[in-house]
């Protein structure tokens, strides 16, 4: 199950945040910190999966967009990870360019 949907900038700032579970709002802001941390720390080498607490992070990178998605543990990390992209696809249907822009093509 997906608990929250995340889209940050590689300032940290979050652009978009989508909750599926009750998140009080300065607990929000507390995991969206970590969250952004753990991801901008890491190298393009490294594993796209992150065990975080008791979930587990699912993000990719576009350009300086970063999209986090935060799953319970028997979620596939893969699907969600493939969800990611076709998100992104959508989002260039509708709007048109997009992943050309966030690709920098």
């Amino acid at each position: 199950m997906i608990k929250f949907f995340l889209m940050v900038n590689k300032q940290g700032q979050t652009r978009l945040s989508r909750y599926y579970e009750h998140v009080e709002i300065n607990k929000r802001t507390m995991l969206e910190a970590e969250v952004i941390k753990n991801c901008l720390s890491r190298s393009k080498d490294q594993c796209s999966f992150i065990e975080y607490k008791d979930f587990k992070l699912v993000y990719r990178q576009y350009a300086a967009l970063f999209i986090v998605v935060g799953i319970n543990e028997t979620e596939n990390e893969m699907a969600v990870y493939e969800l990611i992209h076709n998100f992104v696809e959508v989002l260039d249907k509708y709007f048109s360019r997009v992943v050309s822009e966030i690709l920098n093509l």
